[in-house]
């Protein structure tokens, strides 16, 4: 990624100009600073790689998988970790798949191929199924998202919205009928003008006792020339009562110009909810300290205001390292909780070309 250097006048115009019009909460506001006090990480956390990394590379060539293991996210069911991730194959297609390895042994798992194929020609996903998040809205109903990239169009605008696909049983799956359930605005000035990729769903509690379904999601506002424009993304937040019919809330979360690890972009958001009703999310953040995403961490007391940290780096969890599978990137998060500890998915190179690792966090 080429690195260009910018004044701090010129972000804050690409960040606030972008989302000009949008239903911003003040307080995420890239020209509104919080307090050192407000910014303040309660739960910081620090990551063990797994020595057996990466667990799940790319498979054998001709394979639905050969090229690109990325996305991955992951449940755990009884004694096995359910991993849903975005295989790529030789001729550069990516479907949805599923792999299972046995929580004693990470570091063999069985691949079971695609869970659907991509579209049509013309269709939203017809050359990419991506980003796949996997909830269960009911005992017998089962939602999967995921991000559909057309074939189409410059840079993020290839990315036209996000669908659904629907499983009685957490096994068999059928896309829904009228995706995509969430579409870029289309507007300029709006944090999802020009497309969107995935995050997380959660049936967020509210204060009063009632509750909502929330998708935070990536919105691409802007495409141009610069990687200030080309890769600018924020993080964005849609409500919902079914889970598919979706209300936008706009941006509540920008890139941040005063750290270069996370000045171009902040995507791909994973957000939990705790017993105490405060919100942690962890995110890719792309900056031009390395050029390609790092992995960082916020937290919340609403899932709307957010706080990245008094300092600089208080918020950086997981960089590029070393000289192999993730010297040059590490990317798309997925967390889980692990009696007192918590285990991270993640990808490596060339945005999953080298496969997904694993980290486990301290106590």
């Amino acid at each position: 990624m080429h690195r260009q250097r910018i004044t701090r006048r010129e972000m804050l115009w690409y960040s606030v100009a972008s989302f000009s019009g949008t239903l911003i909460p003040s307080a995420a506001r890239a020209d509104e600073k919080p307090s050192p006090r407000q910014q303040t990480l309660k739960r910081p956390i620090t990551w063990r790689r797994d020595p057996r990394n990466p667990i799940l590379p790319p498979g054998q060539a001709g394979s639905f998988d050969s090229t690109r293991c990325m996305n991955p996210w992951v449940r755990r069911v009884g004694g096995e970790y359910h991993l849903y991730y975005s295989g790529g194959d030789d001729q550069g297609r990516q479907r949805i798949c599923l792999a299972t390895a046995s929580v004693d042994d990470l570091g063999v798992w069985q691949r079971h191929g695609p869970l659907f194929d991509i579209g049509p020609n013309g269709a939203f996903d017809a050359r990419w199924c991506v980003l796949p998040h996997v909830i269960r809205m009911a005992p017998d109903r089962w939602h999967l998202y995921y991000t559909g990239n057309c074939g189409r169009g410059k840079g993020l605008s290839a990315f036209p919205g996000m669908g659904m696909a629907i499983s009685r049983d957490g096994k068999s799956w059928g896309k829904y009928k009228d995706n995509p359930v969430l579409a870029p605005s289309g507007k300029d000035g709006d944090p999802d003008a020009v497309g969107m990729g995935g995050g997380s769903v959660l049936q967020a509690r509210l204060p009063g006792g009632g509750s909502e379904w929330r998708f935070y999601y990536t919105g691409a506002p802007t495409i141009g020339n610069t990687v200030f424009l080309d890769q600018n993304k924020t993080v964005c937040l849609a409500v919902s009562q079914d889970g598919i019919h979706w209300t936008k809330r706009g941006a509540v979360m920008l890139r941040d110009p005063d750290r270069d690890y996370e000045n171009i972009a902040a995507a791909t958001p994973v957000v939990h909810q705790n017993a105490d009703g405060s919100y942690r999310m962890w995110y890719s953040a792309i900056g031009t300290r390395w050029g390609y995403y790092s992995i960082c961490y916020a937290e919340s007391d609403d899932g709307i205001h957010w706080r990245r940290g008094e300092h600089y780096g208080d918020n950086l969890q997981l960089t590029p390292q070393g000289d192999g599978w993730e010297k040059q990137m590490v990317e798309y998060p997925s967390v889980i909780q692990e009696g007192d500890r918590q285990r991270l998915f993640y990808c490596g190179n060339g945005y999953g070309g080298t496969g997904i690792g694993t980290a486990l966090s301290d106590a």
